[in-house]
């Protein structure tokens, strides 16, 4: 091996034991508990090997947890109620973030970094802290039903909390600059010279916004998508504050079996088919990506 191979190596080396030590470890243990059975005992599950010394000697676990969700109608519906929102709540991002991203990118130079930071801004601050804020806005006595009382215009509060507009409204609030940055990163990269040379080919604006400005842009709008998309789907937090019963997500199912319910096998199961589910869009994502750098 030679001194330039041991150097990349070298460079790889740290970013593969973080790797290891906080995905593949933890993954192999969630997988194993999905495999145990619950227990009434500390650790709340059955062990899924038995051991002679340091060796394992035989196999415990089983695959009924597994039944036991795809056959539930709770958690299939979690799991489509999780994928539905998500799957909306990025396509609202991509409406209102792709002409965001569009006029950054034709913006002139000096102003392009004031508009990005302006994008980047609200990551500062903590997306609890803007759910609380969308809770304000929107409960009965808040600054929306406020506002439209005194305009004369409703006589009782709208119900604007724990409906499928509030839930939305807080992915979109929490992951928009998700949306923004890659497509914005795409569109800065698209030579305005193709534009020209469509107008001169007597293409209309809009015309040549969907057979060239499009076209171009589609690696972004994955990228994009995804983006939002993926941590979307295993959301908490915006569905338990500002959503009802009826918005089901596998983030609340997970912690209500692990901390309510305190059944850590099935919620490792949960988590694990969730996990699985995501997998396949990052991989679209990295292809898209391999496909955009050739």
């Amino acid at each position: 091996m030679g001194f330039g191979s041991l150097k990349r190596y070298l460079v790889i080396l740290p970013p593969m034991l973080w790797l290891g030590l906080f995905f593949l470890i933890p993954f192999f243990v969630v997988l194993q508990v999905s495999l145990a059975d619950p227990a009434l005992t500390r650790p709340p599950f059955t062990a899924i090997f038995t051991w002679d010394g340091w060796w394992p000697t035989g196999f415990l676990g089983d695959l009924e947890n597994y039944k036991f969700l795809l056959s539930d109608s709770l958690y299939i519906n979690s799991y489509w109620n999780s994928i539905k929102i998500a799957a909306i709540g990025a396509f609202v991002c991509l409406i209102i973030g792709y002409p965001i991203a569009y006029v950054i990118a034709r913006a002139h130079a000096n102003m392009r970094n004031t508009l990005l930071l302006l994008v980047i801004l609200p990551f500062w601050t903590s997306s609890l802290l803007r759910v609380y804020a969308l809770i304000g806005m929107y409960s009965p006595n808040g600054f929306i039903n406020s506002t439209l009382s005194w305009l004369g215009i409703i006589d009782t509060p709208l119900q604007l909390m724990q409906t499928d507009f509030a839930v939305y409204s807080g992915i979109v609030i929490t992951y928009l600059p998700l949306m923004i940055l890659p497509l914005y990163a795409a569109l800065e990269k698209l030579d305005g010279d193709l534009m020209e040379a469509a107008s001169d080919l007597g293409a209309t604006p809009l015309a040549t916004f969907w057979r060239v400005t499009l076209p171009l842009s589609l690696s972004g709008i994955v990228a994009g998508y995804l983006l939002v998309f993926i941590p979307s789907v295993g959301e908490f937090v915006i569905p338990a504050l500002l959503g009802g019963p009826d918005q089901l997500m596998i983030g609340k199912t997970l912690w209500t079996e692990f901390f309510n319910n305190r059944d850590w096998p099935v919620a490792s199961s949960v988590a694990m088919i969730m996990l699985a589910f995501l997998v396949i869009p990052m991989m679209f994502l990295r292809n898209t990506q391999g496909s955009r750098e050739a």
